[in-house]
């Protein structure tokens, strides 16, 4: 999953710039997504995932077991391994911009607290473009499980994340 955790992060940290909606509004009056979406963001975030789960792979190759847990693989190999790894983390941030959209239509704010949704939309989209990608694999990995662990851990990460992301100056809130 680590391609999928990391791209948000990443993004709020070295984004910034040309937002992806252009500044543009819906028939609502209400913008798009917001200038927390931008492209900057949006493809330092995807550098991050891919490089996270790329260098996953090589650990893999050398210690396919960690601490006693056995490391998830990306599929085959080659070409499906990168697909993979790439929509783990185009759908994570995909998600994020999903419910980014919801939340301008809903008239809440740039940063506004949307309890559950704002801990959880990422890891859909992760989850979502993973099963497009290969449900064999999907199906293979993502276990109830395993997948019940990524909703019970997830929200605890996104918190711990976003305090710091306080803390360190790049979020405007805790949340």
């Amino acid at each position: 999953m680590l391609p999928a955790y990391l791209p948000n992060p990443f993004a709020a940290l070295f984004g910034g710039g040309r937002p992806i909606d252009n500044g543009k509004t819906m028939s609502d009056g209400r913008r798009i997504l917001g200038d927390g979406k931008t492209y900057r963001g949006f493809f330092v975030g995807l550098i991050f995932g891919a490089l996270a789960g790329l260098m996953q792979m090589q650990l893999l190759e050398k210690y396919p077991v960690l601490f006693g847990v056995e490391l998830p693989t990306f599929g085959t190999g080659g070409s499906n391994t990168t697909i993979l790894i790439f929509a783990l983390a185009v759908g994570s941030l995909f998600g994020d911009m999903f419910m980014s959209f919801f939340k301008r239509r809903m008239g809440l704010k740039r940063g506004a607290p949307l309890p559950v949704i704002d801990q959880l939309d990422f890891v859909l989209g992760a989850l979502i473009f993973a099963y497009l990608a290969s449900p064999v694999w999907f199906a293979e990995q993502f276990t109830f499980k395993v997948i019940a662990v990524i909703l019970i851990i997830t929200p605890l990460l996104h918190l711990a994340t976003n305090v710091v992301g306080y803390f360190i100056g790049v979020k405007k809130e805790p949340w």
